[in-house]
């Protein structure tokens, strides 16, 4: 496959990364121009907002537009590069959920979440904190970005002219966004937001415009009229302005945003458009939600985590359920990680016999830019999740032992392999396990299970290691010994109960794996152990 095959099919690809990057090429055909008659990198921008630990929610957002970036790559041989900004110049308005020393943070509201102390004692303020998290893990990941924070854009004068820009052009900002405001809040805003050189609170107070060129506004001040400077870090812009703002002065081309963002985004546009810029382009995804169907928020902290995912999960799977349906609302919650893991290894699995098309739109191009690593995994994490669960395995080495007894691991599959027996061991310990229960079986069952006991026992009749069982014995030649016993005792239109009484007698659980391919892994003599156990099981 060549560059210019791949280019090509790039070119009608209607995976969403090529779509978006498409986009580009239409606003830049020529090239963005740059300083010296150099071509300028074409840039891309994330915002994140510190007011709570950063969620999946933020990587997502990362993630994807990294997803744009590499498609942009493949359409074109222009520079590119990804702001990831901070937005700590903001005041903290309310003190989230799921931070400890909430009465400490109290005393700060208003503040800028730079100029807050650290709730968890770790770094010189809240912001930093937060930012040094999310950091941790874009770095962890391999994401090529620049950090960026508001703190130090606006204090070190990198934002002055275009605050001065701000300032010029005050009047006609305003006539963007107080129609879009209730009464009396229109009474009140300001596009500009002093600092207080008294509280250091970021104040929402009307503010006159005193001398736009040498960035002087006026304002009250608990009963004091103060004139000060707005460069330099004596203010910062409301939300919607700033984000207008760093889009003109960091000349960014692509952004994207949650689908609750839409209006901004239009006020936004209309405000850059004002500061003489050109909006970036970028499309609104939906939002995750958590397993009630409520949004997820930094603040409340009803979200899983970045740790949380990798805790039971590994990295592939996260960024494989990013990629999918980006404008479709996803609930995020433990119960979607093996459905992810899995998925992710079967479109691995199907990549390498794609043709190029095909590949193109494959997820797992998108999630490793292009450079898929070779190896499908012989077995399910739902399979391995079950065997930790009968093996009731705290030390994966018991796990390992199962595995590696069973299949023939490459060294190309062995890291992965490692990571999902850690995954697994943990996921079970501290999701499944707590819910497990083990019902004993019902008349219509016990002589079902007795009956594949029975049959079991004709396959090899000596217990014997995972996998070892006699000619025949295959993991598909298991599957249609189960089918074929519970078409016996439940009809062909039962099967569905079937299968569910297997994995709640045997496995404590209303879902489970192929049952042939689990009785392969587990063994032939321990299944039958699994299911003498539940025969001799009472209600």
């Amino acid at each position: 496959m060549t560059t210019d095959d791949i280019r090509t099919a790039a070119l009608e690809s209607k995976a969403w990364p090529y779509e978006e990057a498409r986009k580009l090429l239409k606003r830049w055909p020529e090239g963005k121009p740059g300083e010296g008659g150099q071509p300028g990198p074409v840039v891309f921008e994330t915002g994140y907002g510190p007011s709570g630990l950063p969620h999946i929610g933020t990587f997502n957002e990362v993630l994807r537009t990294t997803m744009v970036r590499n498609a942009f790559h493949t359409l074109s041989d222009q520079p590119t590069k990804l702001v990831a900004f901070s937005d700590d110049m903001d005041g903290l308005r309310k003190v989230p959920d799921n931070v400890p020393n909430g009465d400490m943070l109290r005393e700060h509201l208003g503040r800028p979440l730079s100029r807050i102390p650290d709730p968890f004692g770790t770094h010189e303020s809240f912001a930093a904190h937060n930012n040094a998290r999310l950091r941790d893990f874009l770095d962890r990941y391999g994401f090529d970005y620049e950090f960026a924070s508001s703190t130090d854009y606006y204090t070190s004068g990198r934002f002055d002219d275009a605050l001065r820009l701000v300032l010029q052009r005050f009047d006609q900002i305003q006539d963007v966004m107080l129609p879009t405001l209730r009464a009396e809040r229109r009474a009140t805003y300001s596009p500009v937001l002093p600092v207080s050189p008294k509280s250091g609170i970021v104040l929402q107070v009307p503010v006159e415009v005193v001398d736009a060129d040498a960035g002087l506004i006026a304002f009250d001040d608990g009963g004091e009229r103060v004139t000060q400077s707005a460069l330099s870090g004596g203010s910062k812009l409301q939300w919607k302005v700033d984000w207008a703002m760093r889009w003109v002065a960091l000349s960014v081309d692509y952004e994207m945003a949650g689908k609750d963002l839409i209006d901004s985004v239009v006020q936004s546009s209309k405000i850059a458009r004002v500061l003489g810029g050109r909006p970036p382009e970028g499309f609104n995804y939906e939002m995750f939600l958590d397993e009630h169907g409520e949004k997820i928020s930094k603040s409340k902290g009803n979200g899983l985590s970045i740790e949380q995912w990798l805790t039971y999960g590994p990295e592939e799977s996260l960024a494989f359920y990013a990629y999918r349906e980006p404008k479709k609302a996803k609930q995020l919650h433990m119960g979607v990680i093996p459905r992810a893991v899995d998925d992710y290894w079967q479109f691995r699995a199907s990549y390498p016999g794609q043709p190029v098309k095909e590949r193109l739109g494959n997820p797992v191009h998108h999630i490793h830019g292009g450079q898929v690593p070779s190896g499908a995994l012989p077995f399910t994490y739902g399979l391995l999740l079950n065997l930790v669960g009968v093996l009731n395995a705290q030390d994966r080495e018991i796990v390992e032992n199962y595995v590696y007894s069973t299949y023939d691991i490459s060294d190309e599959l062995s890291a992965a392999v490692a990571t999902l027996i850690d995954c697994a061991v943990a996921y079970h310990r501290e999701v499944v396990a707590p819910k497990l229960v083990l019902r004993p079986p019902t008349e219509i069952e016990r002589r079902a299970l007795h009956d594949l006991y029975e049959r079991l026992g004709k396959v090899s009749s000596v217990p014997q290691m995972p996998g070892s069982f006699a000619p025949g014995g295959t993991a598909e030649e298991l599957q249609d010994m189960v089918y074929e016993v519970g078409k016996e005792h439940y009809g062909k239109e039962n099967l569905r109960d079937w299968f569910k009484a297997l994995y709640e007698t045997l496995l404590g659980s209303s879902q489970g794996p192929r049952m042939g391919s689990f009785i392969a892994l587990y063994g032939v003599g321990n299944s039958r152990g699994l299911i003498a156990d539940a025969l001799a099981r009472v209600g």
